[in-house]
């Protein structure tokens, strides 16, 4: 029996919508405001609420929203500059606009003036729990006007120094479009009365790459591009050398957040700053705490190299690949051969670099009319998602309840997404919140159902050695040649997870409607060279997950030449550990 291998990677990231989370009113009114609809605060974030969570087989929480942002709340009793109305989405205004790097957000305090130290009890909560924990990192924008009112003497805000006459500059924080102003885009109708303009001249370059005076509705109008020393009106030159002066306001920014004890970064829009900027700050932040971790959010698969080898992110976010493929069978389209061309792609130095998800912020929610419809059809495919390779998978709260947005929160109207721009109560999670007793006293049957599901999925990939560490081994070319029959090459799914010590073998039924009775074959190469197993006839198959509907085992005289024979009901996903009859 060889050593066991140590559980790394397979680590379980829970996304907290902070400004969500605890929040029980149930008023919901669209473009309601704080006092109407409420918000949920750090201190909602409870012992009993990490504990349920760690109970549940979380084992990082990323809090989203935690740092100041543009809204259009007023917290200027409390020496808070108020943000025009102008450019702030939103009433409570988007997480992704920030306003002060060096400061939390007011909503989430109880006593706004006490609002630092209460993120820095959540911390203290949250390790205590055993518990890590993410926050996001903006590097791309900020909002338009950032200004940091908690900023340690001697550390210059963003812009200070600028020379705003010339368009770009190695060391200026920004880029600008000299004599011109800043033109509110066409469209744009915010929520309260606006009692005069907005004044920005020089005008500087949007957070999406916009370098004119005015973006579209569509655009990041509520944020300014920051520069690092890349002119992009000019071929792209860069300007690396000296190092710019955003990288190291940059590197300042992190270490503050590091030493306040926070795990780890879920970098927004990475890959829209340079790589070789993230080259040198994360080794940087790495000689503070060696354990940091560094999720990037990329969309350009032909840059996935150039971010964990030149960059040194730890994980990359996975929307364009497996995302995107399951989503289309979830949907009734697409094939599962577009897994087999994923995993081809993805070579072996960057398979257990994937951050897997179903849900986050920015995508539909599964049960939503405008993805699958319903959350329990999400099983075989976070399945998939979690055991295919070694990397870590996330969940999105209230994913493991079913969530389904139907109203129209405010800015972002009804789109079958949770809202990240305004104050809401979420229904469902708010059963399971339960007055802050975070329990599943108020869920029904199906509710149960779909958290006891993600329950023992975590429990799958944390436990089991095949998959947190295992090899992988495609099914798949074996059995679509025609010799297993009724094996539907665009609806099934099969291969083997190994290590020395565990065998773990995976079967999905994709299609929505159909059954499958099938003969499922593994090649005898497998068995003696791979898998170093001595004969087929000595092992029986144990079934293992789904741990609330076990399938029947399958003992060792029907593991023969011609197949295993398996029943794949609609929707469906076994898992069989191959053991020693």
């Amino acid at each position: 029996m060889a050593d066991t291998p140590i559980n790394k990677d397979k680590f379980i990231v829970y996304q907290i919508f902070t400004r969500l989370f605890g929040n029980q009113n149930t008023t919901n009114k669209c473009y309601g405001t704080i006092e109407e609809n409420g918000c949920g605060k750090f201190n909602d974030i409870t012992d009993t609420a990490l504990t349920a969570l760690r109970d549940f087989g979380i084992t990082h929480v990323w809090y989203t929203g935690v740092l100041k942002h543009a809204t259009l709340t007023d917290y200027t009793n409390y020496g808070i500059p108020n943000d025009h109305p102008l450019i702030v989405k939103g009433i409570a205004g988007s997480p992704y606009a920030v306003k002060d790097y060096y400061d939390v957000d007011p909503d989430l305090a109880v006593d706004v003036s006490d609002r630092m130290q209460e993120f820095e009890a959540l911390v203290e909560r949250t390790h205590q729990q055993k518990l890590k924990l993410l926050i996001d990192f903006i590097p791309n924008h900020v909002a338009r006007q950032y200004h940091s009112i908690v900023r340690s003497s001697g550390v210059k805000d963003f812009g200070e120094d600028d020379d705003t006459s010339v368009a770009f500059s190695p060391e200026n924080n920004f880029y600008y479009i000299p004599n011109h102003d800043f033109i509110v885009p066409e469209g744009h109708k915010p929520p309260v009365h606006v009692t005069g303009p907005y004044y920005e001249r020089p005008a500087k370059a949007t957070g999406n790459d916009v370098f004119q005076p005015q973006p579209s509705q569509y655009d990041w109008y509520e944020t300014i591009k920051l520069n690092y020393g890349v002119d992009y009106l000019n071929g792209k030159t860069t300007y690396f050398d000296p190092i710019p002066s955003t990288w190291v306001k940059m590197f300042d920014i992190l270490s503050f957040w590091v030493k306040k004890g926070v795990d780890g970064f879920r970098c927004d829009m990475a890959e829209m700053v340079p790589a070789e900027f993230w080259g040198w700050v994360i080794p940087e932040i790495k000689k503070i705490n060696p354990d940091v971790i560094f999720v990037a959010e990329i969309y350009n698969p032909y840059e996935y190299h150039n971010y964990i080898f030149k960059g040194k992110f730890d994980y990359l976010y996975d929307k364009v690949g497996l995302y995107n493929s399951l989503r289309e069978l979830m949907e009734g389209r697409g094939t599962t051969e577009d897994i087999t061309q994923l995993w081809q792609n993805e070579s072996g130095d960057i398979s257990d670099k994937m951050l897997r998800f179903l849900e986050n912020h920015d995508e539909q929610r599964i049960a939503s009319r405008y993805f699958a419809g319903d959350a329990l059809v999400a099983i075989p495919a976070m399945t998939l998602s979690a055991t295919l390779q070694t990397g870590p998978l996330m969940l999105y709260f209230g994913q493991e309840i079913g969530v389904t947005p139907t109203q129209s929160e405010g800015f972002q109207g009804e789109d079958g997404r949770t809202t990240i721009f305004d104050y809401w109560g979420v229904p469902e999670f708010q059963k399971w919140v339960n007055n802050g007793n975070f329990n599943e006293e108020k869920l029904n049957e199906d509710e149960k159902f779909l958290r006891a599901y993600y329950k023992s999925l975590n429990q799958l990939v944390t436990e089991n050695e095949a998959i947190y560490a295992g090899s992988f081994y495609d099914l798949q070319y074996f059995n679509v040649d025609g010799q297993s029959p009724n094996y539907e090459k665009t609806r099934l799914y099969s291969y083997v997870r190994h290590t020395d010590n565990q065998k773990l073998l995976f079967v999905y039924n994709f299609d929505k409607e159909r059954k499958f009775e099938t003969r499922l074959r593994i090649p005898q190469e497998a068995w003696t060279n791979t898998f170093k197993l001595e004969r087929t006839s000595t092992y029986k198959l144990k079934p293992v997950f789904p741990l609330f509907k076990m399938a029947q085992a399958i003992p060792a005289a029907e593991i023969t030449s011609a197949g295993i024979p398996l029943d794949l009901p609609p929707l469906s996903v076994v898992v069989y550990e191959i053991i020693e009859r």
